[in-house]
């Protein structure tokens, strides 16, 4: 997802798929703007390791610090959300490997999702790690109109997904593609490249004829679930595994289904400040070394999210 700019640019382009919702329960913490409510270190506490293979390659001043500061919005099971007030999931797994390679400590603290880059900008965070879609607005800092809002940011991509429809449980308005949703109520989280989608989708509708459709938008996944759920939204869009996820978990698997688009994949990446090439490349070869001694793949399967796996480190492949 991102801030007021699109996560992807066709039909998904959120965050990740396959994993999905603890947080209808209520089981995953809702953070408010800007609060950083939750933290979790993904390395030992300590001094910097600088006899890791690529501490060299760091910026001096994460170098000195020991420490990566990471905005996340720790509300997206099972990439990251919080359990027994630690930030867990794919993204800190991920993390985890990157940090051996690097020496230093990945220290986790959650925000509201459409805050996340701005924060990073101010210096807040070094960078971010929220299964945020890499598109070329966010590279070059354009809101949904194409207006230039900021700097724009750099992306390490190390994960690719596609967009994920949730429904209520046996989908109940045979919701099976995008254009099933036209004349009904879709649920997203602000912010995300869904959003962007809905509004791709409605014009789409509009123009096709087939019925208005309606776009609510909430602070978090968590509360479009729940719109969902409650009846009041016919699907909630997201990442396909972070769908399937929720609809494998929430309310014991009685609660959701998830419907798959896998055409429409586009890559995650690690958000960087575009000043901060260093910090870029450094995350990089860093991942290419995970991918290339298989931690990459182990933390990935840890949370059945196998299939998003990327190949190699790239920077700025998104569209």
């Amino acid at each position: 997802m991102t801030a007021s700019t699109t996560r992807r640019t066709t039909a998904a382009r959120s965050r990740i798929a396959a994993v999905g919702a603890i947080a209808v329960a209520g089981a995953l913490i809702l953070t408010g703007c800007g609060d950083q409510t939750d933290k979790a270190s993904t390395s030992p506490s300590g001094a910097a390791n600088n006899s890791a293979p690529l501490f060299s390659k760091l910026p001096k001043k994460i170098q000195d610090a020991g420490v990566i500061k990471v905005g996340t919005d720790a509300t997206y099971a099972p990439m990251e959300f919080t359990e027994g007030g630690k930030i867990v999931g794919v993204d800190p797994d991920i993390a985890a490997a990157l940090s051996k390679q690097l020496g230093v400590q990945f220290k986790f603290e959650s925000g509201t999702f459409d805050t996340l880059i701005g924060s990073m900008q101010t210096g807040r965070s070094d960078l971010v790690m929220s299964s945020l879609t890499d598109t070329k607005a966010r590279q070059e800092g354009l809101d949904d109109k194409g207006a230039k809002t900021g700097a724009g940011v750099d992306f390490v991509d190390y994960f690719s997904a596609s967009t994920g429809i949730l429904v209520k449980k046996g989908n109940p308005q045979g919701i099976k593609t995008l254009d099933d949703l036209c004349g009904k109520t879709v649920a997203v989280q602000r912010g995300t490249t869904y959003e962007e989608s809905a509004k791709t989708q409605a014009e789409k509708c509009k123009t096709d004829g087939k019925g208005e459709l309606k776009i609510e938008s909430f602070p978090t996944d968590a509360e479009a679930q729940t719109r969902v759920k409650a009846g009041g939204a016919a699907a909630d869009l997201n990442d396909s595994p972070v769908a399937a996820y929720i609809a494998q978990t929430a309310g014991g698997g009685n609660d959701f289904e998830a419907i798959a688009n896998p055409t429409d994949a586009g890559l995650f990446g690690i958000a960087v400040d575009k000043k901060n090439t260093e910090l870029r490349d450094a995350l990089k070869e860093a991942l290419d070394a995970v991918i290339k001694d298989g931690t990459y793949k182990a933390a990935l399967d840890k949370w059945n999210a196998g299939s998003g796996a990327v190949t190699e480190a790239k920077i700025n492949a998104g569209s």
